[in-house]
């Protein structure tokens, strides 16, 4: 008996061991806890936000709608919800579709106005013996694009949903602000390569083929050779899609126009080329090397008498890749860039053609890459030019052959 006692004993200890743990880990877990109440509200909103944020910042259209309405319906917190232009219900999530005319209507007086307002069961008649709707609140969300935030209530629209509609409204507005800011700067950029290429068009396209026709007579096989490469060089000058291209193919374009250039200076022109093979497959702004090479010929080196050297350098720099167009020309005054001579070319130089500006491909890069991506310019009278940049190996959204 002493012994089934002890048995006894024994298994009570072990279950009362076993109950403290389990004690200690609930008391653990609680302690930790997984989220409060408040955090738990906040990464919804966040989470919401961030998923409606997305599709708005492609502009708004149809299938942008259709994406962004659902995360917008839980951010008020809406039976249902529609964005809805003046003529049509682009997107509803929820109920309401059936009130369509009558959302179109209240969103079209909204807009107009430029004023919110609260729909009640009188301005809602339905003939469905099953309809939920008996209210909504119209929110046009300023901007551009002419479209209404339209929460739809299965009650008198409540204070609280007012207010979220209101707010939700204006946050979308921002967004649709923000995507129409992005298309300002793409189309910018897309101009800013138009007029480069303009550019560099008639100053280029004179000189080259008066290279070219000084060898027709004595040497027609380098003639040939020379309008190949003005055919190549040009047909990627002007392409018309793309913009971004690879460092490799901005190089071999490069190497055309100085293969022309070469057949118009002869041995004046020297140039050296330093570039490390890891970097030929980074992405960059469509011509945004060549014209630098462009003005180290025409402003650093034509006016130089002599040999000059142009050097171009491409370095593997881990999670960037550094450029450096260099030439031993002519050079400028330092205090003539920021007095914005640098609109006249590296060598600040006006010889009456059409001159690429440091400026342009200066903005460009700090457009697509930040404000800390600019060039670099290193120059003095009599001491030649050398720009730098750096170019991130990865950044979202650049990669070549995206549209120009």
């Amino acid at each position: 008996m002493s012994a089934d006692l002890s048995t006894g004993l024994a298994v009570l200890a072990l279950v009362s061991a076993l109950a403290g743990a389990v004690y200690a880990v609930v008391r653990l877990r609680a302690r930790r806890g997984i989220a409060t109440a408040t955090q738990r509200a906040t990464y919804e909103v966040l989470h919401a936000a961030g998923l409606a944020a997305e599709p708005l910042r492609g502009g708004l259209t149809a299938a942008t709608a259709a994406k962004a309405v659902r995360p917008l319906r839980a951010l008020v917190g809406a039976p249902g919800l529609a964005l809805v232009d003046e003529s049509t219900v682009v997107a509803l999530d929820g109920r309401g579709q059936h009130h369509a005319d009558q959302l179109v209507a209240a969103a079209k007086r909204a807009i107009a106005g430029d004023r919110s307002a609260v729909l009640r069961p009188a301005e809602l008649p339905c003939d469905r013996v099953d309809c939920e709707v008996r209210g909504a609140v119209v929110a046009p969300i300023r901007g551009t694009v002419p479209v209404a935030l339209v929460a739809i209530a299965d009650d008198q629209p409540a204070p609280g949903l007012v207010q979220a509609t209101l707010e939700t409204a204006r946050w979308a507005a921002t967004q649709l602000a923000l995507a129409e800011l992005d298309s300002s700067r793409e189309r910018l950029a897309r101009a800013e390569v138009r007029a480069l290429r303009a550019q560099i068009s008639p100053h280029f396209i004179y000189n080259a083929l008066t290279a070219i026709a000084s060898f027709v007579r004595t040497d027609p096989e380098r003639a040939r050779e020379l309008i190949l490469e003005f055919a190549e060089f040009t047909r990627y000058s002007f392409r018309a899609h793309g913009e971004f291209t690879t460092l490799a193919e901005e190089l071999r374009s490069i190497d055309r126009y100085l293969t022309i250039e070469r057949a118009r200076f002869g041995d004046r022109l020297q140039v050296r080329l330093q570039i490390a093979p890891e970097v030929l497959p980074v992405s960059l702004p469509f011509l945004c090397l060549q014209p630098l090479v462009e003005n180290a010929v025409r402003h650093g080196l034509s006016r130089k008498p002599g040999l000059g050297m142009v050097s171009i350098e491409a370095r593997d720099a881990g999670a960037e890749c550094h450029l450096t167009v260099e030439d031993d020309g002519v050079g400028m005054d330092p205090a003539a860039l920021v007095g914005g001579a640098a609109e006249a070319g590296v060598a600040g130089v006006d010889d009456g053609g059409a001159h690429v500006g440091l400026s342009n491909v200066d903005e460009r890069l700090r457009s697509v890459f930040g404000d800390q991506y600019g060039l670099v310019v290193e120059t003095g009278i009599g001491a030649g030019t050398r720009v730098s940049m750096r170019v991130p190996k990865f950044h979202p959204n650049v990669h070549a052959g995206g549209a120009a």
